[in-house]
């Protein structure tokens, strides 16, 4: 029987864990005091997210890798911070775990918190423990953009057509191969790698705000039915998709994957409006990403969808925690 850690041993070993991702001059004072110290770069502005992520909510313990969930809960409050086209500078962990909770679960969930951190170039800078029945983790993330760049969610226009990046759909089909299969889940293929694994697309954003391309923009996490209208409602505008244009998961039938490009949630996509003489200035892909238009801005403020000359209302029906 393991025995059961106090608060300050649990500390130090997230600490010890985490203190290689800790270290900046724009963190003078991180862990280990009663709060951290941020120096947000001269030139730019913060940018502030939160995000939960909750056990039997987000994540299940029997199916979900702990270093998934680890990488997992980081890189989606990330997302919100690309989504601006801004740079994550610094996280705050708040994390409640059951009594008995064994070792190597929270070892293997550090262990793929520390490589998200890494891979994201976003520190560790405190946090709060505590216990609970069920595993509560909530990250705040510290970003900058530069105080030219940013990119709203509330910049859409008429006109403007409406692009997304990567692919639609496939992690909320990998989410369903996970609940499918018994045991834990393994990234055995590209929706559940982009389920369990998603790569906030931070690179794309910041070249959008940098290069001065996209007028609106938000991440796609609640699904592109559900975001879009969130979008368009900022802008006080409707649109027009496309349904043909979708850029769909090859690994769903036809029908299922189209369903899944439009409610299906978690893919951490970009989802952004550009100007009619900024199109050309978009590449069809940024790097190994695709770009793909979708279809356009309308003054209409109402969201419609195409499909082979048929026009229907898209109304949202993605997740939604209330539902």
């Amino acid at each position: 029987m393991e025995r059961k850690e106090t608060e300050n041993e649990l500390v130090a070993r997230i600490s010890r864990k985490l203190a290689a991702t800790a270290k900046s001059k724009a963190l003078p004072v991180g862990l280990g005091d009663d709060a951290a110290l941020w120096s947000p770069t001269a030139g730019y502005k913060t940018v502030l997210t939160c995000d939960w992520f909750l056990e039997g909510s987000h994540f299940l313990r029997g199916k979900h890798p702990a270093d998934a969930v680890g990488w997992k809960c980081l890189a989606r409050a990330v997302s919100d911070i690309a989504a601006m086209g801004g740079k994550p500078r610094c996280y705050l962990l708040s994390l409640a775990l059951p009594a008995g909770l064994r070792a190597k679960w929270l070892s293997e969930f550090l262990n793929g918190l520390a490589r998200a951190s890494r891979a994201l170039g976003c520190q560790l800078a405190g946090g709060d423990t505590t216990r609970n029945a069920t595993v509560l983790i909530t990250i705040t993330v510290v970003g900058e953009v530069h105080l030219k760049h940013a990119i709203l969610r509330s910049g859409a226009k008429p006109g403007d057509a409406i692009f997304v990046s990567g692919t639609l759909g496939q992690a909320e089909l990998g989410l369903r191969q996970l609940r499918r299969r018994h045991g834990m889940a393994r990234p055995s293929n590209a929706a559940l790698r982009k389920h369990l694994y998603p790569e906030p697309r931070l690179a794309l954003g910041q070249w959008l705000a940098e290069k001065r391309i996209a007028t609106a923009m938000m991440d796609l996490s609640d699904g592109l039915s559900t975001d879009l209208s969130r979008l368009c409602g900022a802008s006080g505008v409707g649109a027009s998709i496309d349904a043909n244009s979708l850029p769909l998961t090859s690994l769903a039938a036809a029908r299922g994957a189209r369903r899944l490009a439009l409610h299906g949630g978690d893919d951490y996509e970009l989802l952004f409006t550009v100007s009619k003489r900024n199109t050309a200035r978009l590449p069809r892909a940024f790097g190994r990403l695709a770009l793909t238009q979708i279809g356009e801005i309308t003054r209409e403020k109402n969201i419609v969808l195409e499909t082979n000359g048929r026009v229907e209302t898209l109304r949202p029906g993605a997740w939604d925690p209330f539902r």
